[in-house]
């Protein structure tokens, strides 16, 4: 039987913290991953429109091998901030890479376009995302909220609110694998106008709903559903898929691919010329990981169908606010029910 981790998050991978900001007046936010030692990691970006910093660093080829923290964050181009905030905070306590007697935190990071969501976006001269950064850092903990918080606090979907989700898997073989997504997709996490999620098939004990797939399946789930806020620039999901098992740059490269399937399970359609779709790697080495196939295959598609389950509980677990330019999932469900 497939399982998840105790908390059913990221954090469930051994030397994992998740910290969130968000302003609900700007309707935007950062959530930031940090290692408790500095972990192995790789990237991989199938949008068409990303926005990031540091990627270059975590190709297999490239110097660096680990990384202090992984950034997610709201803002567009303005978001990337939030990264120096975190440097800011893990430089206060010595954390980094050592270069000529000198502490450099490597800290990767990517951002969504939540500008025309309805949010204040007038701060003046310099956008907040370098403090939010800073204070996502310092509330690191094991435990996190998910939807309408951190970088998912102003995300939208294809008709419906986005979110911050995060789910993880317990393999038999006691490895460990976790997702965590801000999802902002230009495509749709739910089969047409219904309530149920794409993701349906990976759910674990009810999780986002448990409401499986419709059946018949509605033909208009067909359709390119086509988001009604911010034309076809305000997309992107970033997603981050972590693992406790030992691997190397390459290996974590290739786990971030493997994760890319769970946006394709999830999200319909994902990684068009409109999204900035990007999933991170960490692999944090506390458990050895046999050099068999079968645990290979065993770990990869754990990354798919957990980063599918982080994406739609993302959605499941977003909350109205006022100023909403979208309902959220529950607000679907509760019309449904009405009807």
């Amino acid at each position: 039987m497939i399982q998840t981790g105790p908390g059913n998050l990221i954090t469930d991978v051994a030397g994992l913290t998740v910290g969130n900001s968000d302003d609900g007046r700007l309707k935007s936010g950062v959530t930031v991953v940090l290692c408790d030692e500095p972990a192995v990691a790789g990237v991989q970006v199938l949008g068409g429109a990303p926005g990031t910093r540091e990627t270059d660093l975590l190709a297999p080829q490239a110097l660096v091998e680990r990384v202090n923290a992984i950034v997610l964050s709201g803002g567009s181009a303005f978001g990337l901030d939030a990264a120096s905030g975190v440097q800011a905070a893990l430089r206060e306590t010595g954390q980094g890479f050592e270069a000529a007697g000198h502490r450099v935190p490597i800290v990767p990071a990517a951002i969504l376009f939540d500008l025309a969501n309805g949010g204040d976006k007038d701060w003046g001269r310099y956008p907040p995302y370098r403090e939010l950064g800073y204070e996502a850092c310092r509330q690191a903990s094991l435990q996190f909220a998910l939807g309408t918080h951190g970088a998912g606090m102003g995300a939208l979907t294809a008709g419906l609110k986005g979110g911050l989700g995060s789910a993880s898997t317990l393999l038999s073989n006691g490895i460990t694998v976790g997702a965590l997504a801000a999802v902002n997709a230009a495509g749709s996490v739910t089969v047409g106008e219904t309530t149920h999620f794409w993701a349906a098939p990976f759910e674990i004990e009810a999780e986002f709903g448990g409401l499986g797939l419709p059946s018949p399946i509605p033909p208009e789930a067909r359709r390119i559903a086509r988001k009604k806020v911010g034309g076809l620039s305000g997309n992107t999901t970033i997603a981050v898929i972590a693992t406790d098992a030992r691997l190397d740059k390459a290996a974590a490269q290739r786990l971030a691919v493997a994760a890319h399937d769970g946006f394709a399970r999830a999200i319909w359609p994902s990684h068009t010329p409109v999204d900035g779709d990007l999933v991170f790697a960490l692999a944090t080495g506390r458990k050895e990981m046999t050099s068999d196939r079968q645990t290979a295959i065993e770990v990869y598609a754990a990354a798919a169908a957990t980063m599918a389950r982080a994406i739609a509980r993302g959605v499941h677990a977003a909350k109205p606010a006022e100023g909403d330019l979208m309902p959220a999932w529950e607000e679907r469900l509760a019309g449904s029910r009405d009807a």
